[in-house]
């Protein structure tokens, strides 16, 4: 990545500066909390567009994301057929595609949730970005926070203690078999922000609904 395409993605992630009670000026996909422990919670996210950046030739988490992310950033900057200007959201989410590679990956798919403005009727990407747009089914999302940077070598240990939790959890045999993805990272924070930061490893699950049924009843 040259300096200037580095330079354009830390002005636009310079805007991400918030952390939990920060984050209502900027658009995230909404969900319901079904369950909360100190370790993990289980979240039932609603139906959402989404773009996506594929990125099948880096190894490192941390260069996929910046390569993945400086397509989304000249997309929402105008990079499309609209020549439309897109409102930043949060998180940046980087999804890995389980593999035998370094970080038990083989790929990676860094996403950018639509604003509302945009969900029905996204933008379309300018060929060249190679962006795709994902259209999300309601799904059950099990959550572990943790602070600092997001980088190779913290994200499969996170992983791995959500995973731990899970197994002494009502939702030990739920992980779901439909993803494509092993896990995924949220980032919330620009890379200029020091203090108060925060990620999240995302892994889909099976069963929420039904829980959130009961509890409700």
């Amino acid at each position: 990545m040259t300096m200037m395409m580095m330079m354009s993605v830390m002005v636009c992630l310079k805007m991400i500066t918030t952390n939990a009670t920060e984050s209502t000026q900027y658009e995230s996909p909404e969900y319901t909390l079904v369950h909360s422990e100190s370790d993990y919670e289980i979240r039932l996210y609603r139906v959402a567009a989404w773009m996506i950046a594929p990125v099948k030739s880096q190894i490192s988490f941390e260069k996929a994301t910046r390569n993945g992310f400086h397509r989304l950033f000249q997309y929402i900057e105008g990079a499309n057929l609209n020549s439309s200007r897109v409102p930043m959201t949060i998180p940046v989410l980087t999804s890995i595609v389980p593999g035998a590679g370094p970080l038990r990956s083989s790929g990676y798919s860094v996403q950018f949730y639509l604003p509302v403005k945009f969900q029905a009727t996204p933008p379309l990407p300018l060929p060249e970005l190679e962006l795709e747009p994902d259209h999300w089914n309601s799904r059950c999302i099990a959550v572990r926070k943790f602070s600092g940077f997001a980088k190779d070598k913290n994200i499969v240990t996170e992983a791995e203690k959500l995973a731990i939790s899970l197994s002494r959890s009502p939702w030990a045999n739920y992980t779901s078999s439909e993803t494509e993805y092993a896990y995924s990272i949220a980032q919330y924070n620009s890379p200029l922000r020091f203090i108060g930061r925060l990620n999240e490893v995302w892994v889909e699950v099976d069963g929420c609904q039904s829980n959130l049924l009961i509890a409700a009843s």
